[in-house]
């Protein structure tokens, strides 16, 4: 990457983040006056932000996306979302993606956080203590399972934490023993968004990033080790096959 073309990602970048920023300090000071509202106008209010930010990656950094396999999600039922993590983007295209009111599996400490974490208590997370042990994963188990009756979906990271492309970590039991327990379907996602926006990177790659929604399974009768195997090979089988996030003409 020449010294030029690096100052200009950079710029494009400096420009998104202030745009992110801006953004999140509006939503955040918003977020009182949401509360005012029941859970299923707080939910298209809040993903507002996601949506804005979604467009403003493409204006600034020229990073897009598609989905295979949208006609493998759901309509009769909530269900466990179960995807790859490699970056920060996907936090917040799923729920674009998704049209289900989805809630998500996170580290307590980012509710924690001064306006994000304001907007994220609004969506009804399962926010968990990573070092309780036992006891987090009983508490994704029950939380989750009444959330996923209520129709709300659910999306949890089974890495626990992001990876870069190319790498794989074992897949944590969690969600697989929520599915077991719930009795509700699975739908594996994978995704390339770490070759566009790798962990910790203030720079953004252009082009096209690509998640493909795998078939949704019913995890009745299944056993949580082998609902974690199922998912782990399909998403790491997946990954391969994605194609490389390339810079479009005019990017």
């Amino acid at each position: 990457m020449n010294a030029l073309y690096k100052l200009w990602l950079g710029t494009r970048a400096t420009v998104f983040w202030v745009g992110f920023a801006l953004s999140t300090l509006l939503a955040g000071l918003l977020t009182p006056l949401a509360w005012l509202f029941p859970l299923k106008y707080r939910y298209p209010a809040t993903t507002l932000w996601n949506r804005f930010n979604l467009w403003w990656l493409k204006v600034t950094c020229g990073v897009n996306y598609q989905v295979w396999g949208r006609e493998n999600i759901p309509t009769d039922s909530a269900f466990i979302i179960m995807s790859n993590h490699q970056s920060t983007w996907e936090t917040f295209a799923l729920t674009h993606i998704f049209p289900q009111h989805l809630s998500w599996v996170l580290k307590r400490e980012l509710l924690k956080i001064p306006f994000f974490g304001w907007g994220l208590r609004l969506i009804k997370p399962i926010a968990i203590d990573r070092g309780a042990g036992r006891a987090a994963v009983k508490q994704l188990s029950h939380q989750g399972k009444a959330l996923l009756e209520e129709g709300i979906s659910i999306v949890i990271f089974p890495e626990g934490t992001r990876v870069k492309p190319g790498e794989s970590l074992p897949y944590k039991i969690g969600g697989a023993i929520l599915a077991s327990h719930s009795g509700f379907p699975v739908v594996p996602v994978a995704h390339n968004a770490g070759a566009s926006w790798p962990r910790h990177a203030w720079i953004k790659q252009p082009g096209i990033i690509t998640v493909s929604i795998g078939p949704a399974f019913s995890s009745k009768g299944l056993k949580a080790d082998a609902i974690n195997q199922r998912v782990q090979d399909w998403i790491e089988a997946e990954k391969s096959r994605l194609p490389p996030v390339s810079p479009q003409p005019g990017n």
